[in-house]
């Protein structure tokens, strides 16, 4: 059975759990015999694409929250080494030489 606790999460499938509940009391028998298959699996259904919008709601936040990370290390870098990156750029190229000063 799918849990009801989660109804604040799945709010588009609470037709189809109240559904398949209703199913589940009207008789005992039927659970047994699977004449409440059709609920339950419109109700897989709805919660498979349920938990698959909010996964893409979810990777949509954290690509933003990801870019904000990204563009304050840029900022943060060119307050640092100056817009162009040049100086860290030349620093780099430096320490590249020094470890390896065979080139």
């Amino acid at each position: 059975m799918h849990p009801q606790l989660e109804a604040k999460r799945f709010n588009s499938c609470i037709d189809f759990i109240q559904a398949l509940d209703q199913c589940h009391q009207r008789e005992y028998y039927k659970r047994m015999f699977g004449l409440c298959d059709m609920e339950k699996e419109a109700l897989s259904k709805c919660l498979h694409e349920a938990r698959k919008n909010g996964e893409k709601v979810q990777i949509a936040i954290m690509r933003e929250k990801r870019k904000a990370v990204e563009d304050k290390w840029k900022k943060m870098d060119e307050e640092e080494y100056g817009e162009a990156l040049v100086l860290k750029k030349l620093l780099e190229k430096h320490r590249d030489k020094l470890i390896d000063p065979k080139e």
